[in-house]
């Protein structure tokens, strides 16, 4: 999923390192540790889409599992315990699993449902992280967000492939009903907030992080469809892109609601400052051709 070209403005700088290995590599990561010597580490690296885990789970432990695992070992082997470090585990809100249609918005003290071999696996990272933070007083702390959207995300997630297929003409498939309910948090905010928890955030702790931007799955496709038939009306069909969406059989386990209560996040000083409109906006207008 790595997109280099996102990087083409920094790649260039003396700040900036590329190395391309795999972090169950524990020998690379004590390496690259001992090298750079960091303040911090951030594990964004996981297989993230629910799709795929259903018809492969066996990636999804390895990476997410496995190395989350290979993460925390090498970094305790490495680390002086003299000098300032944090590991920041960047999770998801799907650890809770389906809170109901009209359940409130999860908190960091609720029990994990994970529906997904996906959540599962970030789950069980997460455990390791907790058990890390307890048995060896390894300094940590686990970071949960809501579905993000902005730009060079992956094509295969819903908002950049619901543009492909648009621009295409082509169907636009959506599971079941498609009155299941996600928080949209634009990326600019989420990566805000994460460095918020790497300087503020307190050890051992979680904190969920989430827009309060509440959507139907149709209502999200519909406001994409909306975008394209203003930014690029010559590819719109004689009903607009909507008239594109077919609904089609639901995704096994399909969780019918997500959302976070991110009090605790906020009372950082974090807020989300990215409105959904305009950032969905930008965001369709990133990747017309």
């Amino acid at each position: 999923a790595a997109q280099p070209d996102a990087l083409a403005g920094v790649s260039e700088g003396a700040r900036y390192g590329f190395v391309q290995a795999d972090i169950n590599d524990a020998v690379k990561v004590t390496e690259l540790l001992e090298q750079y010597q960091p303040d911090a580490l951030i594990n964004f690296a996981a297989e993230s889409h629910v799709d795929r885990s259903i018809t492969g789970p066996t990636g999804f432990a390895r990476t997410n599992i496995q190395g989350t695992l290979a993460l925390l070992e090498a970094s305790r082997s490495w680390r002086d315990a003299s000098k300032p470090f944090r590991f920041l585990q960047v999770s998801t809100d799907e650890v809770y699993g389906d809170i109901g249609a009209e359940g409130r918005a999860a908190l960091e003290s609720d029990a994990w449902r994970p529906s997904s071999p996906y959540a599962a696996s970030k789950a069980a990272a997460d455990h390791l992280v907790d058990a890390w933070v307890r048995t060896y007083r390894f300094p940590a702390l686990v970071s949960h967000a809501s579905n993000n959207y902005g730009p060079w995300q992956y094509p295969e997630k819903l908002i950049p492939r619901v543009i492909q297929c648009a621009l295409a003409g082509d169907t636009i498939p959506l599971y079941g009903s498609g009155e299941q309910v996600r928080d949209w948090l634009h990326v600019d905010d989420h990566v805000k907030a994460l460095w918020c928890l790497l300087e503020q955030g307190k050890l051992g702790e979680h904190y969920n992080i989430g827009a309060d931007c509440q959507l139907t799955n149709l209502c999200l496709v519909n406001a994409i469809c909306a975008h394209l038939d203003g930014l690029r009306p010559a590819s719109a069909p004689a009903g607009g892109h909507a008239s594109l969406i077919r609904h089609v059989a639901d995704r096994a386990g399909h969780d019918w609601r997500y959302a976070l209560n991110s009090s605790k996040m906020q009372a950082l000083g974090w807020r989300p400052q990215v409105s959904f409109e305009q950032g969905l906006r930008d965001t369709v207008a990133f990747y017309l051709p």
